[in-house]
Parts: C-alpha cells; structure tokens; sequence
C-alpha cells in the first residue's frame, strides 16, 4: 500500500483480489498487444469487484506496460474481463466500511489515479466489455481510449445514484464528454431512479458507450481485430454522440434544468445524491478533466461519508439478502406444487392475478364470478393483455397461444376440483368473502391452499368457517400487481407450515418478494400508511392547512405527499383504511369525517388538463374549514415521526414481523420509500424520534454517516 493510500489499508486486509492478468496478443505487422485480463479466480457467481488492492495491483501492471511501450514492446493495450463478468464496480461491503470522509476522499482519488493510467500509456488503450459492468466496472472503460462491447452483455450501468453515491471515477465528467448530456442523464440519473434500470450491450452500443459491437461467439477475437485495425490507422472511429459546439452552448443548459425540474417534481428535495450527481454533469460542460475528477473526489466524499449512503447500503443488503432469505419461512421442502391455479372473481385485481399466475407459473388458470358474461370478459381481457406482450415482442407466438390455452373461465365452482391453488381477489367484505371460500372448499382436495388478497379483513375470520381452515392464508398484493415486488403472507394462527411454505414458493416462482405476517389490521403496510394517511387529515380536520400538512412530511423523502397518496389510492379507500384502523386501535389511529366528505367530492387538487396539480381545491378547504388547532409543520413533523416510532415499535413487541428489517423491506417494496432513507426506521432513529417514543433504538449502532 503506498504511503499516497495508507489510510486505505485496513479495508484491502481480507479482500477479494480481482488480479490483472496480462498476455502478449500478436498483431499485424509485428505488432504487439498487452491483453489484461480482469479476474478474482471466483466463477460467474462472484463477479470482479475494485477494491483497493485491485485497484493498486491494476496501477502497478499499468506502469508496467507503460515502461514496456515506452521501449517499443507493446503497441497497443487492452483490458478485458472473466468468462461472463467484466466487473461489478467497488466492492460495496468494503465502501461501506470507510470510518471517515478523509479515507472516502482517498478511495475516490485512488480510482482515478490507478484508472487514469489507461490514458497515459502512450499507445491506444482498449477495453473490452465482454459481460457484465457496473459502475467502477463501467468506469474503466470509460477512461481508455477506445471501447467494444459484446453484444450478449446483459447489464451495464452506473447505479451509483440508487445507492445514495455518485459515479466517482471518471464517470461524471467523461460520460458526458463522450455520449451527450442528454444521453449521460439517462444512464447516470434517470435509469438508477427507475429502480435501478440497466442497459443491454445494443442499448450501451446505440449511446455511443462504445464504439463497436460484436457477438459473442468471437467477441474477443473480433475485438482484437478491430483494435489492431485501429492501432494501424486502418480503422476510423466515429462517434455520432460525442457534443458538438451547439450542445455545449445550447443544449447542455437546458437539458440540465429539465432535469432538476423532474427531479424535484419525483423525490422531492431530501435525497443528496442526484443532485450531486447533476451538479457534476453541470459542471461538465465547461471544465478540463483534472478539475472533473477533483470535484468528483469531493463529492464522492461527502456521499460516502453521510447518512444516505449507510442507510441506502443497509436497505441494499435488505434487497439482496433478507428478502432472498425471509425471516420465518418454513423449509421450502414442504411446499406443495401448484400445478392448477384457481381464481375466484374476473375483476381487474382477478385478471392480474390470473395473468401473473399462467405466465410465471404456466400451468392451467381458471378464474369464475357471479355469471357467464362476467366471466367471459374477465377471459377476454386476459387473452387482450397476453396479445398486448405479443405485440410489444415480448412472447412469441407459441408462448402466446399457449398461454392464452391455459386460462379458462367458469361458473361451475366444479372446475376448481383439481386446483392445488386457489386465490380470491372479491370485494371487502367478510360474508361474501367467507361463502366464496365455503362453496369452492366442497369440490377441492383437502391439501389444496386458499389464498385470500384482503388489504383490511381478518383472514383467520375469512376461513373461521371451513373445514380446513389450517390451509388458509392471505396472499396481500400490491397494485399494479405485474410491478410492485411485494407479497405480504400472512399466517393466522391455524396456518399450517405446509401451507405457509407454499405460500412462500409460490411467491418466490412468481418473481416476488414476501414477507410473513401475523394476522393483524393492515398487516404492515397499510397499517404504516394509515398511521400516515390518519395523522395528516387529523391535522386538516383540526385547523392545519393542506400546505402545511405536505411540508410537514418533505423530510422522510417519499415520493408523494399524504394527500396525493390519497388521491392515487382512491379517496374512499382512503377512508375506509382509516375507519378500519381506528375501530381496532381507537386510542392511536384516527377516523376522518371530513375525508368521506372528500370522498363525496371526488378530488383534493384541481388539475389541468394534463392531470397537473394546480394547488388544493376551494371547494375541499371549504369542506375542511372549522379546526382550530392548527399545527406549525415542525411540531406536526415531530408528531408524524414519534407516532410511527411507536407504532412499529408496537408491531415488533406484538410479533407482527420478526424484526425492524422486515418493516423497512415492506416499505422499500410496497410503499416506495427511498433507498437512501434506508425505509423507515433508520430515519427514525436518527431522528430521535426511536429514543422519544420508547427510549431505545431500532437499531444499535444507529445507522448513520461518519465524519
């Protein structure tokens, strides 16, 4: 470790080395190619990861062939990875070890030290992206001369920003300066911010990331070919994305402020990390390299160092871990196989339910409702959306047929008599709900799941009286259901392991996470949301202006306010998720008069014709008017943050889920709060509002940034 580094000791101790690996490639005309393979000796599974010992060893061989092409050795250089994986970027468990913003500084300025090099060689340098590249991984590349990329690549990106970082090695300053601003804005802010969007070697290519494809059957021969066709001036290099003078005068601005403006207007002002990144690209347009990469230095610092980042890489390892791994689950072993699936209704929930049902699972789906006319439509409408993903070329047309075999409807609950699955996705209401389940539990097979989708009814009730009520569960999606990641399982006290089990697999082939619940009002998080959603019209109801209430809630960085949340949700749902909560825990949850009186009305916000907000309507201040007890939006933004400390705090100590993680991994996945919030209860601890509510932590150590 050189002295330049020190501080970056303690982290490369125990590190996965990924070792650069360098062969002498013949070329034409007697000349000569370094070729450094990037590989840590681990397979696919465990991609190449930078972390300070790599990035050093990378510098070293660098210097290397820099002495060789200085003697006339080498004519040309190039870099490549592992069979699959180019490189996954900084090993993130490392980065998230830094103590302090000084080394941080050092790990940034590391990169660009050890990576720069590629532009110094005084010969061509190349990279080859022959598989996967994240971040650091994408960085690399960007600092050569030239790039290729196999066209087989399934994932390239910077998605820094969905970690609360930003690209800190070049990629700030260099992308820009090679594919556009507008190009550049996609791929280092918007992509990460639609939950971490990557783009496929033709899309990387199509940018101008690189400047040739090749597929994959000789992707490296190919490379070679047409870096040695470069190194001889035989090959000519375009870049069609590389800004011209008019987009630096013009466009660069421009496009920079539409951005900020999006930003704003989709997570608000709380999250640090996209506008950092957008500060960089600002500065992009009008600076020389060197000062880039200082000011990515700095930047990559104060990201490292704060409380975003911590909270972003503890919700990171929620995603990657604890949601593969739920807590609670019984061995998958006991899972009974869905070989038929049974949908009770044909509305719109039921034909999403049966649509995710045929094409991740693709067995035989029945769905069935009050008559044939519904019942056919809800077919109907089902086979609609299998031709919509033909046509988008999403299924070809014998998975399309296929599929569209495979759902059927009926109104004979006879058909459901070999279903090993059955799902009902009826209104709310518990009678309606419990003969449903009584009339199909005559014809189906005593080992055979009933799944409920309630959001506010007890599922113990739903089955209290079947036979079986041990093969009950609720099975709580989320709307849209084809989007959002989340299924809350929730086991009553007659759940059997069998059928839990079944549950949790079932959720895993349909590419879901699940979270295990007990049977409790909301289960999670409606139950969250209601103490929200209750707490914020409670305010309204008692002199708070709308305004105030919304200013109020801007530090937990959703990425809506309460009252627009209601508005998507549907006013009357909103009300009924209140009155549900309120009737079983009257003391902490309140009801809304005023928000059925909101409901009545229709709408919160007057819109434009494009469905803009245009500011709360008249007519809904004048439904509210008459509190006299308003709050100022710090003590309201107090009251919110002590409530929900309480109340998860509640859910913990009633065995609601088995820890604060679980909470923050329903959050992240059902509710959209952001990564770099970490969900809900780091925030509240920092806060303070943990010690407030209950004189603890949820965490301990607190989760928090370093100095």
């Amino acid at each position: 470790m050189t002295q330049q580094f020190a501080r970056l000791a303690d982290l490369a101790k125990d590190e996965v080395v990924t070792h650069s690996y360098v062969r002498d490639v013949p070329l034409s005309a007697g000349r000569t190619l370094a070729l450094i393979t990037l590989d840590n000796g681990k397979d696919h599974t465990r991609p190449n990861t930078l972390g300070p010992a790599t990035l050093l060893e990378f510098a070293k061989v660098l210097d290397e062939q820099k002495e060789r092409a200085t003697a006339g050795e080498i004519h040309g250089l190039a870099v490549t990875g592992k069979p699959f994986i180019f490189a996954a970027g900084a090993d993130l468990s490392k980065v998230s070890e830094i103590p302090d913003r000084e080394t941080g500084k050092q790990m940034a300025e590391l990169g660009h030290w050890a990576l720069g090099k590629l532009s110094d060689l005084g010969v061509p340098s190349f990279v080859f992206i022959n598989g996967l590249a994240l971040g650091g991984g994408v960085e690399v590349p960007l600092n050569a001369d030239y790039r290729t990329i196999d066209s087989s690549v399934p994932a390239l990106a910077l998605p820094e920003v969905f970690l609360g970082l930003i690209p800190g090695w070049g990629g700030a300053w260099l992308l820009p300066n090679l594919i556009g601003i507008e190009n550049a804005l996609k791929v280092v802010i918007e992509n990460p911010l639609k939950n971490n969007r990557m783009l496929k070697g033709p899309e990387a290519f199509e940018l101008g990331i690189a400047d040739a494809m090749f597929g994959p059957a000789n992707f490296l021969e190919d490379s070679i070919r047409w870096a040695d066709g470069v190194i001889a001036g035989t090959t000519k290099v375009k870049r069609k994305n590389e800004p011209g003078k008019i987009e630096r005068t013009v466009k660069w601005d421009v496009a920079i402020g539409i951005a900020e403006k999006m930003l704003a207007n989709r997570i608000g002002r709380v999250a640090k990390s996209p506008y950092a990144a957008l500060a960089l690209l600002k500065a992009a347009k009008n600076t020389d390299k060197k000062t880039g990469f200082e000011a990515e230095d700095n930047a990559l610092a104060d990201m490292i160092s704060g409380d975003q980042f911590q909270a972003s890489i503890y919700a990171f390892n929620l995603m990657q871990k604890r949601a593969k791994r739920p807590a609670g689950a019984p061995d998958k072993e006991l899972a009974r196989k869905v070989t038929k699936v049974g949908v009770i209704g044909a509305g719109l929930m039921a034909r999403q339910f049966a649509l995710l049902f045929v094409r991740r699972l693709q067995v035989p789906v029945v769905i069935t409702d009050l008559d044939q006319a519904a019942t056919d439509a809800g077919v109907a409408a089902i086979h609609a959306e299998i031709d919509k993903l033909h046509e988008k070329g999403r299924l070809s047309s014998d998975d399309t047929n296929r599929l569209k075999a495979l759902v059927t409807g009926t109104t004979n609950k006879a058909d459901f008599a070999d279903c090993d699955w059955v799902i009902e996705a009826i209104y709310e209401e518990l009678g309606a709900k419990q003969s449903v389940f009584a009339e199909v539990e005559q014809y189906i097979s005593e080992e055979a799941i009933l799944a409920t989708n309630t959001s506010s009814l007890s599922v113990e009730q739903i089955g209290a009286k079947l036979k079986h009520p041990e093969r009950v569960v609720g099975f709580h999606f989320f709307n849209p259901v084809a989007v959002m990641p989340l299924i809350e399982v929730v086991k009553t006290p007659h759940t059997n392991d069998e059928t839990l089990s079944t549950a949790m697999v079932t959720a895993k082939n349909l590419r879901k996470n699940a979270v295990i619940t007990t049977d409790t009002p909301g289960f999670v998080v409606n139950r969250i949301l209601a103490k929200v959603l209750g707490e914020a019209m409670h305010a309204v109801d008692t002199g708070t202006p709308f305004e105030v209430v919304e200013e109020s809630t801007r530090p937990f960085g959703l990425p809506m306010t309460p009252f627009e949340l209601l508005e998507l949700v549907g006013l009357k749902v909103g009300a009924h998720v209140l009155d549900t909560h309120h009737a079983a825990f009257p003391e902490r949850f309140f009801e809304s008069k005023n928000l059925h009186k909101l409901a009545e009305l229709g709408y919160i916000f007057d819109r434009d014709s494009k469905g803009k907000s245009k500011g709360v309507s008249k007519k809904a201040v004048e439904i509210v008017k008459g509190g006299n007890s308003p709050m100022t939006a710090e003590e309201l933004q107090i009251r919110i943050e002590d409530g929900l400390a309480d109340e998860i705090h509640r859910m913990l100590e009633d065995g609601v889920v088995a820890a604060a993680e679980d909470i923050d991994l329903c959050l992240i996945l059902g509710a959209g709060y952001p990564f770099q919030m970490g969900g809900v209860t780091p925030y509240l601890d920092r806060a303070g509002a943990s010690e407030r509510a209950f004189g603890s932590t949820f965490h301990d150590p607190r989760i928090r940034g370093v100095q």
